[in-house]
């Protein structure tokens, strides 16, 4: 059985450190989405294509983006998404429409989209596995992150429906919910944070291969990452 996987995502800060990892586990063939490819990051080896993709929130868009991929009863196919974003700091009064909108459009619509193609695509297929990144605050409320953790929290939703969906069509789908990511980004954001404690992308990497290595049995979970120690 051949097995393929799609990271949406791959080239942002998260999805690099991942995509390093997977690429070098048991694939036959790697797609890696990107709204943005870098040339001097970019991952480049026999079984990897290379996909530039556009608004991801757009259906055409992620319509178009799954056009390069073939459904076969002799193939496995595994997805990851890294797609999301962050808004904080405001109460709900203080919540602006376009704010709360624009993190229901990056956390929810575009992995809604992600997910009924990649259905699709595994109902046409032998089996398959999904694995989306929502957030530690999605399962436990904070205070000024309301737009943030309520778009999260609905994608936490949106895994579990797809997990008992997916029994029908043998797709299995979970989550990763990160309270703070070890990024260049984050790093400049907490100058002052115990980086020893915060999750490394590789690290998640090696989380998500372990999902997809026992794919046929795990589903329906949200794995929460609050923080890391030293071994």
């Amino acid at each position: 059985m051949q097995k393929e996987l799609l990271i949406f995502g791959a080239y942002g800060a998260l999805g690099i450190g991942v995509s390093k990892i997977l690429i070098n586990k048991s694939f036959d063939k790697i797609y890696l989405f990107g709204s943005h490819i870098d040339e001097n990051n970019k991952l480049t080896q026999e079984n990897i294509e290379n996909i530039l993709v556009k608004d991801l929130s757009e259906e055409e868009n992620v319509k178009a983006a799954f056009k390069n991929i073939k459904s076969d009863k002799r193939k496995i196919f595994f997805l990851f998404s890294t797609i999301g974003g962050y808004t904080g700091g405001k109460t709900i009064g203080e919540t602006t429409e376009a704010e709360w909108n624009k993190m229901f459009k990056i956390n929810l619509q575009t992995n809604f989209l992600i997910a009924k193609y990649f259905s699709n695509l595994v109902k046409e297929s032998s089996s398959g596995s999904i694995c989306f990144t929502s957030a530690f605050t999605g399962l436990h409320e904070e205070a000024g992150k309301g737009a943030y953790g309520i778009s999260k929290s609905a994608l936490i939703h949106l895994v579990k429906t797809l997990s008992l969906e997916g029994e029908k069509i043998k797709l299995t789908a979970n989550a990763i919910a990160p309270y703070i990511i070890d990024t260049p980004a984050n790093r400049e954001w907490m100058t002052k944070g115990d980086y020893s404690k915060w999750i490394k992308p590789e690290e998640i990497g090696e989380l998500v291969w372990s999902i997809f290595n026992n794919f046929n049995f795990v589903s329906g979970n949200i794995f929460k990452l609050k923080e890391r120690f030293e071994i």
